[in-house]
């Protein structure tokens, strides 16, 4: 089960940077101007209108991997049952009852006639 956490893990981390790259790779609707200035070079590798479909298509599929893996990695740790946060490693212990008045007498050393 470790490994099964340990690999969704990974694979949120990867698809999260593939998300990151993927929008920034992307053309914006103002995307015109920038093409004059050199940065249409996309448009010979994918197609005129290819780029934006296979990069729309390839963050849908990195997200779908990224809360897929975060849905998994949530259900593991929800049903590990360890308690987390800053009162997880306290154990709990009973308080002492608070000694009466003829407790606190007999521990000072005066003695109470009868």
């Amino acid at each position: 089960m470790e490994l099964l956490n340990t690999l969704a893990l990974v694979a949120m981390l990867v698809s999260a940077l593939a998300i990151i790259v993927l929008v920034l790779m992307q053309h914006g609707k103002g995307a015109d101007m920038g093409a004059a200035f050199g940065s249409g070079a996309s448009g010979s590798l994918f197609g005129a209108t290819g780029s934006a479909n296979f990069l729309s298509r390839a963050t849908a599929i990195a997200a779908v991997v990224f809360f897929s893996s975060l849905m998994v990695i949530g259900f593991f740790h929800s049903s590990a049952k360890t308690e987390l946060g800053v009162m997880g490693g306290v154990s709990s212990q009973s308080a002492s009852p608070l000694p009466s008045d003829a407790d606190k007498s007999k521990a000072s050393g005066s003695v109470i006639p009868e």
